[in-house]
């Protein structure tokens, strides 16, 4: 059977559930390592310029297509050209592979942040490398140290919200969750300035100092670093924004709409950055090289660093519980996308859509899940399951479906396709410069990306 398309309630239910999706791990451990290692506050002025030229450019053009077409990506794309039918599959493919391996790493979380609410961060301390490595591979013993318990704990979370609609499950989720997500980066901001020793930090993250560009290859580094964090951060090319926008209320305004996501995602990557690049190159000796990359971040060093605060225990906990609800609206966000295609291609009812959803994330997340421990011995590409998975959709697929999108947006479905759509709830007060960001410079940045990820693999 068919239903009735959802719509958000209101301007801020929308925005609150897009900017819900766009803060996630991305933001919360990807940017704060990338901003210790390209110069701190160079870092942040790069990524803002970006954030506001390319990264809005990009959002109002899917949230324009999901608004116009009142479908989910399948078929969006599909009804704006008729070839363009196969970009619609590539783009629901992202979000069906992220889902799974996303919500293994939601698991991790919600397993400390329990951890830590049940004052069990000693135990982490001690050796938090030996803890998490026991963890994801599966050898620790006890129900409540296995992996793929709390996986599938994370994904019956999701799953449940997801079942109770755009509006009592979306809207209402991301409405309690992302206040209480930006009280809780603001308090353990606040918390962080009291910590001995943190000047030194702070002034790295927040005073520009370009010393570190020796060359034109760092000074591509850095903007290329910053261009794919804010790809990534902002759930561009993954079917989100462009679902989200199937949602939205033809009266709200898509320019404006568009604008706050872009102010509200960047001020929490700021936030994230805030709290943990000042004390972690605080209890480094002052050396922010020795800021881990991705999951070592958050799960070795941080928990070394709570250890190491007075009322680390408590600022653990929060911090941990801040992680959650960014790794929750983020994993709603993904499987609403997969949901919606679903509920478009098939005309089934949001129930069984959802638990079908459920069941191939199980599986391929079981994958993930398993991939550093049982599954260990088996690698595509020279990688386990989850990097894997990782690398095929926001290294490659990602950046081809944004520089596809932007090349059926720009030349034959033609700007105005998005133009009309934006002017009928507002003002598009930078359409000339959209046209040209859009038609020929953003395609040339996610070129760039795109070359830079498959050099660096």
């Amino acid at each position: 059977m068919s239903e009735k398309r959802d719509t958000f309630s209101s301007r801020v239910g929308f925005v609150l559930a897009a900017a819900g999706s766009a803060v996630g791990l991305g933001n919360l451990w990807r940017f704060p390592y990338l901003a210790a290692q390209k110069g701190g506050a160079v870092f942040l002025l790069v990524y803002v310029i970006f954030a506001l030229t390319f990264g809005l450019a990009l959002l109002i053009t899917e949230i324009s297509i999901g608004r116009r077409t009142r479908l989910s990506c399948i078929g969006a794309y599909k009804k704006m050209n008729s070839k363009f039918g196969f970009l619609g599959l590539l783009t629901a493919l992202v979000p069906t592979i992220i889902l799974p391996y996303y919500s293994v790493i939601g698991g991790w979380v919600t397993k400390y942040g329990v951890s830590y609410i049940a004052n069990q961060s000693g135990d982490i301390a001690k050796d938090s490398e030996s803890f998490f490595t026991n963890f994801i591979t599966v050898q620790a013993n006890g129900f409540t140290n296995n992996a793929l318990f709390w996986f599938i704990l994370f994904m019956v979370i999701t799953t449940v919200i997801v079942l109770l609609g755009v509006q009592k499950g979306v809207e209402k989720a991301s409405k309690i969750m992302m206040p209480l997500l930006i009280l809780l980066s603001i308090g353990i901001g606040i918390y962080t300035i009291t910590i001995p020793g943190v000047v030194s930090g702070l002034k790295y993250y927040l005073v520009p100092n370009f010393s570190f560009i020796k060359s034109f290859k760092d000074v591509a580094d850095l903007f290329l670093s910053a261009l794919g964090q804010l790809f990534y951060s902002l759930s561009l090319a993954m079917a989100i924004m462009l679902t989200y926008g199937s949602y939205m209320k033809k009266d709200d305004d898509i320019q404006k709409s568009s604008v706050q996501i872009v102010v509200f995602d960047s001020l929490v990557a700021f936030l994230a950055g805030f709290m943990i690049v000042p004390p972690v190159v605080a209890f480094n000796g002052g050396d922010p090289t020795k800021i881990n990359a991705g999951p070592g971040l958050m799960f070795v060093t941080l928990p070394q660093v709570f250890a190491q605060m007075p009322g680390g225990k408590i600022v653990g906990a929060l911090f941990f519980i801040l992680v959650f609800f960014a790794a929750l609206t983020s994993s709603i966000s993904l499987m609403e996308a997969v949901v919606s295609v679903f509920l478009d291609k098939f005309k089934i009812n949001r129930t069984v859509a959802t638990l079908i959803v459920f069941v191939i994330s199980i599986v391929l997340g079981t994958l993930s899940c398993l991939g550093y421990g049982p599954l260990g011995h088996i690698k595509l590409l020279g990688r386990e399951f989850l990097d894997f998975f990782d690398f095929i959709t926001n290294s490659v697929m990602m950046p081809i479906i944004a520089i596809l999108t932007c090349i059926l947006v720009g030349f034959i479905a033609k700007p105005k396709f998005v133009e009309e759509e934006v002017l009928k709830s507002g003002e598009f007060k930078a359409k000339k410069a959209y046209e040209v960001m859009v038609k020929y410079i953003a395609p040339i940045f996610l070129a760039a990306i795109l070359i830079s990820n498959l050099v660096v693999s």
